[in-house]
Parts: C-alpha cells; sequence; structure tokens
C-alpha cells in the first residue's frame, strides 16, 4: 500500500517504512507525527483518489532529526541606480520515517528497524615489500634503549697531514732509502779542495783568446818627409 500525502505546499508518495524530507514540522527526535490530508492512496490495482482528500486516510511518522537544505543565493538589482543586494538562504527541513499508513479501515505497518550489528574489525591492509624492508631496518625499543643507556665511543677526526708509510718486514727495509751521512770538518775540507783543483785544471786546459794583429804605422817614412 502507498500514499500521497501533501505538507508545506508540496506532495510525497510514500510507503510503509520509507524515509523522507520535508518542510520543517514541529517536534523533536523521537516524536510521532501524524498527517490526515491523503490526496490518493494505492492498494494494488484499486486507486482511491480523494476529492480533495481521501475521508478516513491517515499516515503516522516519527521525527528523526532535523537538516538544512541546499544554499540559495537571492539577488536584486535595480538598473541605472546603485541598487545591489545579495542574501543567501538555507532552508530548514525534517527528515521523517514512515510507520503506517490506514485508509478505509486498513492498517499497514512498518516492520520494525534491525539493530545495527557491531562493526567488524577491519582487515589489515596488504602492505608493500618496499614499507616491510624499512619497518625492518629499523631498531626496536629495547636495542633503541640500550643505545641510549651505552652510547657509542666516537670515532676519531682523521688528521690532515700526510704521512710516510711505515717499512713493515726485512724486504721493506732492505728496499728503504740510505740514510743521510753526516757532515763532518774533514769531509769539507775535501769537497773545498777537490773543487779548487777542479777550477784550475778547468783554466788550464781552456785555450786562450786569439789577438788580432794591427799594422803598426811607419815611423821612419813620416820622419823623412
Amino acid at each position: 500500500m502507498y500514499a500521497v500525502l501533501m505538507t508545506g505546499g508540496k506532495q510525497y508518495r510514500v510507503e510503509a517504512g520509507s524515509t523522507l524530507v520535508v518542510e520543517k514540522v514541529g517536534g523533536e527526535p523521537g516524536s510521532s507525527v501524524t498527517f490526515e490530508r491523503i490526496l490518493l492512496v494505492g492498494d494494488g490495482d484499486a486507486v482511491t483518489v480523494g476529492s480533495p482528500t481521501v475521508a478516513g486516510a491517515s499516515v503516522s511518522a516519527t521525527v528523526l532529526g532535523e537538516a538544512l537544505g541546499p544554499k540559495i543565493v537571492v539577488f536584486k538589482f535595480k538598473q541605472k541606480v546603485k541598487y545591489r543586494r545579495r542574501t543567501g538562504h538555507r532552508q530548514h527541513l525534517t527528515r521523517l520515517r514512515i510507520d503506517s499508513i490506514s485508509a478505509h479501515g486498513k492498517t499497514v505497518k512498518a516492520q520494525p528497524p534491525e539493530p545495527a550489528a557491531p562493526k567488524a574489525a577491519a582487515t589489515p591492509a596488504r602492505t608493500p615489500r618496499r614499507a616491510v624492508k624499512a619497518q625492518a631496518a629499523k631498531p626496536t625499543r629495547r636495542q633503541a634503549a640500550t643505545e641510549a643507556v651505552a652510547p657509542a665511543e666516537p670515532k676519531p677526526k682523521p688528521s690532515r697531514r700526510r704521512v710516510a708509510p711505515k717499512a713493515s718486514g726485512s724486504t721493506e727495509q732492505g728496499l728503504a732509502a740510505p740514510k743521510r751521512a753526516r757532515r763532518t770538518k774533514a769531509s769539507s775540507e775535501t769537497e773545498t779542495t777537490e773543487a779548487a783543483e777542479e777550477a784550475s785544471s778547468a783554466q788550464e786546459t781552456k785555450p786562450k783568446p786569439r789577438t788580432r794583429r794591427t799594422a803598426k804605422p811607419d815611423t821612419e817614412s813620416a820622419k823623412e818627409e
């Protein structure tokens, strides 16, 4: 069975157990409301049309709560005059649940609502392999606590000075460069004498520069004249 009721200047087709949103109706959530302005009642193939309403027909509903309609913008404008008005509006509405429909001595009631089932535990989502590897790499709380209690020794900073490689083993000692001998007074004297001898020998072996001969003036002929 279904019915067409009128409320708030609008018509609604309802059935037992259906929910609808209508213009604001006085009543707190959980209270019952009865509509007696029924325009049409249908029961299978039999349809009863009221003139203007169906006598003895009524619809009972339960208030679920209040709601707000969509926002409407109201803009007023006048030409050649600086007149502009812009306002917004949201209509107050009421949500209802139809409990029963009565007509021609017959009443059809809605089934009571089923209690809400407890929510099942959500199955854990499958984590990607990258996340699993990242979790495995992270230290556990126990490891973090031990590290906090006993901090690791600080590593020494590398020095910027160049260090010669140390010779290790007999073979490396043999290949190492010989030590520089100390310079004594006698050795320095011998070195100076050797240097002087080498300089003198170089001077002796060096050929003397060739001198050019110049013609001498004939003095005797000049005197005779």
